[in-house]
């Protein structure tokens, strides 16, 4: 599995210069800038960053130690109105450590520039223009809304976070989904506080470095390491097809710190392994204390246990019975918050807590399990060491060797079926004497789709009728019951399908094992008409071999891709067609059979057909073998699928006797 170019930048092996840096400035706008039309880069985009500055330095004050200042300067130019909405921002702080110490965020310069006669105009912001807001009881959020905004206008703002947390800065982002023109972000670390600095994305950023003497902090001199990061003329980072999470590939600058080193006291190391975050989080009480209780389920544990003899047979029975009892608020994280008990009494708890109780249970019932960090798809991808990188926990069992995965806060998940935006890379099985290890979260083995046709030709109709069978399992029948069960609404359901399937008419429709048993797969059965369902010229019969199940556009249209594909988890589908050819006709020509092979076989199309009498059975069979492909990769899948396409389309030639 590849990902985004990653650079570690340690500042004593950098060669020390200085760099100056081209001098942008707020309050500067140009009559040619406001009456530019479009970036002549990037026609198509509706705005551009013309510049983000950004610079982090640190203040200091007894009693309350060091502060982190992170000062950001913007200068927009919006070409469309899509490009409107570049007049809101929004800026997340921390107001979790308490009154005296939480974070805090101002802004400042927020003015819209407009042409007005031949003349610029300012228009400033107005008090009403910025809101403050409460996400949770850890993060606050202050919004601005710049006024008077239209196409053809530029904005500038400024914004300062004052931040207690020194060991994780903010990412400086310098790649969006429009361009930007040119951006600086410098830094002023004092020497006291040693950071480990990353760079994420594929872009040529230049960078320098130098120790300085300053007095800033203390009376006293110290060192400071001055550092410069610039880049110009950066691309757009455009939505694409099978993304996992954009931010894991979008452009920034990354701070985190790696060790402390004041005058007279012991450096303190906070590098980490990954033994040493799993001691760390499992040292702290909402974790390895909660995990440890066990009274609050103990006759319920009793009565589940009663007829279940073997392990495989415990284990599921203890799912199922959590993963019932249990609703999840929602709330990711690895710490509890109420606590296991007052959960399991309430009903209802956040991911910790109802996973906690599964893991709790099992252990009780002599089943090996440990707790497994992962982070969520939409929370990225956890590189290097460290607690913070983590947002979710599951259990991880063991039966005769083989590690079975559970999420009990999903009502559809069953073991070894995770909610697919846990499918995120690896995750980390902890212990409580420290040790840990990698696990693979993304699963090998591919998950089935079978699709059983069997359909009859009426050629005085043109219309095709038949019955369908579609057996999901695994992943695919997962993503089909969180699609069709969580809606629960099968009208709809079925006039989406019907449109799907190129206006198919659909009756008797039943589904069976909906959620009786999760393990299993889910079963489809339906009828099916089928009208104008091919072509008829000079009296022959033309026929698309998987009728409206022929792929006919291809997922991958661009020219270039700048992200890695990713499908989430390896598939196969699998289509069985079976024709009865109409009295009065014969097969005049079929499509060849077709086998289609990417590199290692990491894709995979094969069609095969054969006919006996008057009966055409066709057998179709689509791979996606791996969950991720490299961008590398991209032209060679798009081929891949064209390829299909061409296969799929060809048609099967009927003829009158």
């Amino acid at each position: 599995m590849r990902f985004q170019s990653v650079v570690i930048i340690a500042f004593f092996l950098i060669s020390i210069s200085k760099v100056k840096a081209q001098n942008y400035e707020l309050d500067k706008v140009t009559i040619e800038e406001l009456q530019e039309k479009v970036n002549t880069k990037d026609t198509t985009a509706p705005a551009t960053i013309l510049f983000k500055k950004g610079k982090t330095f640190f203040t200091y004050s007894e009693g309350r130690g060091f502060t982190a200042n992170h000062v950001y300067e913007f200068k927009i130019k919006i070409y469309k109105k899509e490009g409107l909405g570049w007049a809101n921002h929004k800026v997340s702080y921390y107001v979790g450590y308490g009154n005296l110490n939480n974070d805090n965020v101002s802004f400042s310069s927020a003015v819209t520039y407009n042409i007005e006669n031949g003349a610029i105009t300012k228009t400033k912001i107005k008090k009403e223009g910025i809101f403050n807001s409460k996400i949770n009881k850890y993060w606050n959020q202050t919004t601005i809304t710049l006024p008077n905004v239209k196409v053809g206008s530029v904005i500038e703002f400024k914004y300062v976070v004052k931040s207690q947390n020194v060991v994780r800065l903010p990412d400086f982002d310098f790649q969006y989904d429009i361009p930007v023109n040119y951006f600086e972000y410098k830094t002023e670390m004092p020497e006291f506080l040693i950071y480990k600095t990353i760079l994420i994305g594929q872009l040529n950023i230049k960078s320098s470095s130098e120790i300085v003497e300053s007095k800033q902090i203390f009376a006293t001199g110290y060192k400071q390491i001055n550092s410069l990061y610039t880049s110009e003329n950066i691309p757009a980072l455009k939505k694409e097809r099978f993304v996992d999470n954009i931010s894991n590939h979008t452009g920034s600058i990354q701070n985190e710190l790696e060790r402390k080193r004041f005058p007279q006291q012991p450096v303190v190391d906070l590098t980490k392994t990954w033994d040493g975050v799993a001691k760390s989080i499992f040292e702290n009480d909402s974790f390895g204390k909660e995990l440890k209780l066990k009274n609050y389920y103990s006759e319920d544990l009793k009565g589940l246990l009663a007829n279940a003899n073997l392990p495989s047979e415990r284990l599921n029975t203890i799912f199922k019975f959590v993963q019932n009892r249990m609703s999840w608020n929602k709330e990711k994280g690895y710490f509890v918050d109420k606590g296991v008990k007052k959960a399991y009494e309430a009903r209802t708890g956040n991911v910790a807590e109802i996973n906690f109780i599964l893991i709790s249970m099992l252990k009780t019932a002599g089943i090996e399990v440990s707790p497994v960090l992962v982070s969520t798809i939409e929370n990225g991808v956890p590189v290097f060491p460290n607690r913070t990188v983590f947002n979710y926990v599951i259990a991880a069992a063991e039966i005769d060797g083989n590690k079975i995965l559970l999420d009990a806060t999903n009502k559809f998940a069953a073991p070894n079926i995770l909610p697919l935006n846990l499918l995120n890379w690896k995750g980390r099985l902890i212990k409580a004497d420290g040790s840990s290890q990698e696990i693979d979260l993304i699963p090998e083995t591919p998950s089935k789709a079978n699709y059983t046709i069997t359909a009859t030709i009426n050629p005085d109709l043109r219309k095709i009728e038949g019955q369908i069978r579609i057996r999901r399992a695994d992943y695919s029948a997962l993503q089909f019951r969180e699609l069709k069960l969580n809606d629960n609404n099968e009208d709809a359901y079925l006039e989406k399908l019907e449109n799907d399937l190129s206006k198919i008419e659909i009756n008797d429709y039943s589904l069976e094992n909906k959620n009786e048993d999760l393990s299993k797969p889910v079963v489809e059965k339906f009828s099916f008409t089928f009208n104008n369902a091919y072509d008829v010229i000079d009296g022959k019969i033309f026929l698309k071999p998987l009728l409206f199940f022929t792929d006919i556009t291809n997922p991958f249209v661009q020219e270039e891709r700048q992200m890695p594909i990713y499908f989430g988890y390896p598939d196969q589908n699998t289509y069985n067609v079976f024709f009865e050819i109409p009295d009065g006709y014969v097969i005049e020509s079929m499509p060849k059979p077709m086998r289609i092979m990417t590199e290692n076989k990491d894709a995979s199309y094969v069609m095969n057909m054969i006919a006996e009498e008057n009966k055409i059975q066709i057998q179709v069979t689509k791979g996606i073998n791996k969950a991720i492909f490299a961008a590398t990769d991209y032209d060679m899948l798009k081929e891949f699928f064209q390829k299909i396409i061409v296969s799929q389309n060809e048609k099967i030639v009927l003829k009158k006797i």
